[in-house]
């Protein structure tokens, strides 16, 4: 059932609030969760109405499960999902390896309308499909509300603060003047392949390098009833020429998925033998805590509109829940002093970073998957080097040590 105050059209948006969230993805609900909890008067807004498909390979993994469970969302969201025990590492030479650990498989259509509706029951109201067209400054530059319209119509919210919670796409953050790259780090290609054929067969999260995907990787994930995610993920897709400007490199997706479905057979068989649930749809990432401001006074930017997607693993939901409690944080502690607002918020997020830079460091292995062939050759071998491995899907491990030279000369000694 939908909450009572989402989807709201934009005739009814009040004339002001105390926070303003643009995007009710998992950045911007946690945010508006905790906010509302906190007794403050919360508006969203999104531009699409609420359940909507969102591109994900959908993997929730443990830092995921630790943020729904801080929101008290784990075990809604663990009711609809797949769960699984395992992530499987697969070389491109087709060793494999399980690394253990608590994953699961929710399709974000699914899992961002529970998050949603859990800020609206916290007392958040929920308005879309609205757009955000720009902030609202005052004399001194502050943004104290933005501009919003639907459709022909136009409204202006005044907010204390606002949290920009939008997602890859940098419209919003150009609008607000918190660009600073325009072009994604990465980009990925995904469909939902129903096919019982395969159900107790891929029981885990399958994760495959290979030379014909670099520098990337493909995967398929179980989703409930009988349903595979089927992807693949293209890191570093945009450079910088010499003149400065960003540019796209020469990778077709298609492309690079079709040939993930020739050599990898669990792909090739679940796509012969199944039946597309929509057809192929593709997004843009933003890694490494980068590419944006995180403030300007009176905005917040959180989830990956600033970047919290890690590159290595392309996971970013646990990330985005994680930033968007952080923003709220910040706000509810010292939500009438703005420097010291964003002094927190920001100082929160640098201490983030170096992870982010410890996983940028694990990503070269999408560029050189043959150290996938290697470690799974030792992890076979090696208990201790496997719970390095979990180590890393738990975030209790450095996964940039892995793929050292001298991490490389440490398998041959463990």
């Amino acid at each position: 059932m939908l909450g009572t105050h989402m989807n709201l059209p934009l005739s009814e948006l009040p004339d002001r609030c105390d926070v303003l969230v643009v995007g009710a993805g998992p950045a911007g609900s946690a945010a508006a969760t905790l906010l509302a909890r906190a007794g403050l008067n919360v508006v969203m807004v999104d531009q699409r109405s609420f359940p909507r498909e969102k591109v994900c390979g959908d993997g929730l993994i443990p830092d995921a499960h630790a943020a729904l469970a801080q929101l008290g969302l784990l075990d809604e969201v663990m009711a609809c999902a797949q769960a699984a025990q395992h992530v499987a590492c697969i070389g491109p030479r087709g060793g494999r390896i399980d690394v253990p650990g608590r994953v699961a498989v929710l399709p974000r259509q699914v899992l961002d309308h529970i998050v949603c509706r859990g800020a609206v029951r916290a007392g958040a109201r929920m308005h879309a499909p609205v757009h955000f067209d720009a902030p609202l400054l005052d004399a001194a530059g502050r943004v104290f509300g933005a501009s919003l319209s639907q459709g022909g119509e136009q409204r202006e919210l005044r907010a204390d603060w606002v949290v920009l919670a939008s997602g890859a796409v940098p419209q919003a953050l150009i609008a607000a003047g918190v660009c600073e790259r325009q072009t994604p780090n990465g980009v990925a290609l995904r469909a939902y392949v129903k096919n019982e054929r395969l159900v107790g067969r891929i029981t885990e999260l399958e994760v495959v390098w290979h030379h014909k995907l670099r520098p990337g990787y493909g995967w398929i994930f179980p989703c409930p009833d009988g349903v595979f995610n089927i992807g693949v993920g293209v890191v570093n897709s945009h450079g910088q020429a010499a003149d400065g400007h960003n540019t796209k490199q020469s990778v077709n997706l298609r492309e690079v998925f079709e040939s993930f479905c020739e050599f990898y057979a669990p792909a090739r068989e679940l796509m012969a033998g199944g039946v597309m649930q929509g057809g192929l749809k593709g997004a843009p990432l933003r890694f490494n805590l980068s590419g944006a401001r995180y403030s300007r006074a009176g905005l917040l930017v959180t989830g990956e509109a600033a970047g919290s997607t890690y590159s290595f693993t392309g996971e970013g939901i646990g990330k985005a829940l994680e930033t968007g409690m952080l923003a709220a944080e910040a706000i509810v502690r010292d939500r009438h002093d703005d420097a010291t607002v964003r002094q927190h918020y920001e100082a929160a997020l640098r201490a983030l970073k170096p992870r982010f830079e410890l996983y940028e460091r694990g990503n070269r292995v999408n560029a050189h998957p043959w150290l996938i062939d290697l470690l799974i050759w030792r992890a076979r071998k090696s208990k201790r080097l496997l719970q390095r491995m979990s180590g890393v899907l738990n975030e209790t491990s450095n996964p940039g040590q892995l793929f050292t030279f001298k991490g490389v000369t440490r398998l041959f000694t463990e």
